[in-house]
């Protein structure tokens, strides 16, 4: 498939052709919703915690004897029932992560940046060079391609507008490395250069097939 190529002012200068596996895939799309249950998943701290009845400090004397007082038995101060006592199946430190299915993954990405595609919200430049990584160009820049709210994906040679861009509160910046899921559908258009788009094509398409 061939995806409209711009220049840095937001000019048509051409085509680009990428592979449709990667940026006109078609499938199923409860894949997106169960990666970005995923991530959300991982990015939970999981450090909630209570203290059980053997956590509590004291409580290791027995208030008063079993018979006798005319009160109900109690063995301990920090018992469950007692106030200031312990907690009863409370929260406790735990790990939420879990992975899902490499392949399964690679769709839905796949699934997510088509979806940029198909809505004409992704945006492949011929180049995101700068003069030097200023945050004022960045913006600049971005404001001459008509993005409001982007997430723009660098690669290798993009080291000056990954500086730059940064900062920027109504974009955010990844590495190829970290293009993922939830960020691509968070934000509502998708730049890259024409380099990036290969590398991505390169990367994805031999296992989106």
């Amino acid at each position: 498939m061939k995806l409209p190529l711009y220049s840095a002012a937001h000019e048509r200068v051409g085509e680009l052709e990428v592979a449709g596996a990667v940026f006109g895939r078609d499938g199923d799309v409860s894949l997106l919703h169960e990666a970005v249950r995923m991530q959300l998943a991982n990015r939970r701290s999981g450090t909630a915690s209570t203290k059980t009845k053997g956590l509590i400090s004291g409580g290791g004397r027995k208030p008063w004897r079993q018979k006798g007082t005319g009160r109900a038995r109690a063995g301990s101060t920090r018992s469950p029932i007692w106030r200031h006592g312990g907690t009863i199946f409370g929260p406790q430190p735990r790990d939420y992560s879990y992975k899902m299915p490499k392949k399964a993954w690679r769709a839905a990405l796949c699934l997510a940046i088509s979806d940029r595609a198909k809505n004409g919200k992704l945006f492949i430049v011929e180049s995101l060079d700068l003069s030097e990584p200023k945050t004022k160009a960045a913006k600049a820049a971005l404001g001459k391609l008509g993005v409001e709210h982007a997430l723009i994906v660098t690669g290798e040679n993009d080291g000056k507008f990954f500086l730059a861009a940064r900062n920027l509160a109504a974009h955010k910046v990844l590495a190829i490395e970290g293009l993922n899921v939830y960020d691509v559908l968070n934000y509502r258009e998708l730049v890259m250069t024409s380099e990036t788009a290969k590398a991505i094509e390169a990367r994805f398409s031999g296992e989106a097939k």
